[in-house]
């Protein structure tokens, strides 16, 4: 399975630019992807998208037509004049998709410090090597460290509970009603902008030994060595130095899996750069 995970800032580069059809190419010429995660993804927000009210996640699923693509919103308001605006999460895949889930995280209040609503997007999808797999995208809170500390909980959390439904399954059911029998699956890859380094105490909840163990993939291949930086390369607007906050996590099932890690270190499509992930 290949996976390409990307913050596209609004699909802004840059140099100013807002254009979907070349993230999709330059996440094209890092992979030939079965699935692509993408984060900052704005449906009728004028002010990021150069005075358009562009549709962001439509004009992404006509540039993929053999995909199928999820937009998951986090913030789901209206403007002035009534119309709904919406900003989250893709998933896109050309695998056979098998359930999709869009869940809240927390939000706690933290007193006069700029935030956002947040949330994961799940596609299980079916893999011809690997069966079916949980892919979880999710984009964690920058400025507020209560509410992203509480959001990486519940991520862990939800791994835990899918966990959970794939070794004790529901009973079986033929029915055709939403009982039904579905796919459940201990296989799962967390993917997006953790908005954390991997010195950070969200960090080392996500990967702390026992229940739910997320595994970063990079320190599957590389062990100790310093990740990557996937943030501030070129841009220094939020701080001095380039930092990694872009991972892909895998459950204890597919730790031994993970074949191959590629950061596009050279793109400025985005004020992130795309991550590749290959598992076999």
């Amino acid at each position: 399975m290949k996976i390409v995970t990307w913050n596209t800032q609004w699909c802004c580069g840059l140099d100013g630019k807002v254009s979907p059809q070349r993230i999709v190419d330059t996440a094209r010429r890092l992979a030939d992807f079965d699935v692509i995660c993408l984060q900052e993804i704005a449906f009728n927000y004028p002010r990021l998208t150069n005075g358009v009210a562009a549709d962001q996640a439509g004009e992404l699923s006509e540039l993929l037509p053999d995909y199928l693509l999820f937009f998951g919103a986090a913030v789901n308001e209206f403007d002035e004049a009534g119309r709904p605006s919406r900003f989250g999460n893709v998933v896109a895949t050309r695998l056979p998709v098998k359930q999709v889930q869009h869940h809240s995280l927390p939000y706690p209040a933290d007193h006069n410090v700029r935030s956002m609503p947040r949330m994961c997007t799940v596609v299980t999808v079916q893999d011809p090597q690997l069966g079916p797999v949980r892919v979880m995208t999710t984009h964690l809170e920058y400025y507020s460290k209560l509410q992203r500390m509480a959001q990486a909980r519940a991520v862990r959390e939800l791994h835990a509970e899918y966990g959970a439904q794939a070794a004790a399954p529901p009973e079986p059911s033929d029915d055709g009603s939403p009982f039904r029998t579905r796919v459940h699956t201990p296989h799962a890859v967390l993917c997006g902008d953790f908005n954390l380094e991997p010195t950070e105490p969200e960090y080392a909840h996500l990967t702390a030994p026992g229940e739910a163990q997320w595994w970063d993939s990079w320190r599957l291949l590389n062990g100790d060595a310093k990740h990557e930086p996937t943030f501030r390369l070129y841009d220094r607007t939020y701080g001095p130095d380039p930092v990694a906050c872009d991972f892909v996590f895998v459950s204890e099932s597919l730790k031994d899996r993970v074949r191959r890690l590629v950061v596009d270190a050279k793109t400025q499509d985005s004020d992130h750069q795309p991550v590749f992930v290959e598992l076999t």
